[in-house]
Parts: structure tokens; C-alpha cells; sequence
């Protein structure tokens, strides 16, 4: 008699939880936080079919349009590797993604420059964003 079980009977393991992200439509969002009438907002790539304040695959930083200027901190590192891998930035997000520079390096980087090519038009893209800002409030 053979030991093992009728292999028609072996089911394999399934784990309900697990996605694959390729397969998804992903999005960079904002995720609305704060009180009434003090909206704050987190930057996440959510899947595109979740609700907005709903289920969300990772925070990436920031934006809090209440303070003067507003405030925008994003992890530019994770931002840049959802965005190579295919995210759909919506079109707030995409504009505040501009302002800080991060589509510039995106840019840079399907252009084929290097890492270190890429920091260097960055910064001198932020030193003369900065003088703007400098001769602009003068």
C-alpha cells in the first residue's frame, strides 16, 4: 500500500492575504487626515479601486496645505521606486511632485543618467529654485 495519499486529493496551500503588486493598478494619492476644516494629507500608493481614506499599500510622506508655505515632506527614494515601477500619480499628486523635483529625477532616469548625474541636476535645480524664491519675497 502506498504511504502517500492519492495525489488528486493533495490540494496546494493558498494565502488569501497576499497581492502582487505588478498586477494591480497602483496609485500615488493623497489620503485626507486631520479634523474639520484642517485637512492634512498622506501621500500613499493605494490600489486604484480602494476608497480614498481606505486600504493602502504604503505611506510615502506628507502634505500639509494649513501652514504658510506648505508643508511637503516626501521619502523622494520611495516615491521614485513606485513611480518607476508603474504607479499612476493623480493629477494633485503629480503636481506636487513636480514642485519638489521628484518627476526631474524620474526624467533623468529614463533619460539613462547616472545616480550621480541625476543629484547634481537635482541640486542645481533646488539652489535655482531657492534663488527664485530668494529675489521673489525681496
Amino acid at each position: 500500500m502506498n504511504p502517500l495519499p492519492d495525489s488528486n486529493l493533495i490540494k496546494p496551500l493558498h494565502i488569501e492575504n497576499t497581492r502582487n503588486f505588478a498586477d494591480m493598478a497602483v496609485k500615488l494619492r493623497l489620503r485626507r487626515d486631520g479634523r474639520t476644516h484642517y485637512a492634512f494629507f498622506h501621500l500613499v500608493a493605494a490600489d486604484s479601486r480602494a476608497p480614498r481614506d481606505g486600504r493602502f499599500i504604503e505611506k510615502l510622506g506628507y502634505y500639509n496645505p494649513n501652514t504658510h508655505p506648505p508643508e511637503i515632506k516626501f521619502d523622494h527614494a520611495r516615491v521614485l521606486y513606485w513611480l518607476q515601477n508603474g504607479a499612476q500619480p493623480t493629477e494633485t499628486v503629480r503636481s506636487l511632485l513636480s514642485k519638489e523635483g521628484i518627476l526631474l529625477k524620474l526624467h533623468l532616469w529614463r533619460k539613462g543618467k547616472t545616480s550621480e548625474e541625476i543629484e547634481a541636476a537635482y541640486n542645481a535645480w533646488k539652489a535655482q529654485k531657492e534663488a527664485r524664491l530668494a529675489a521673489k519675497t525681496k
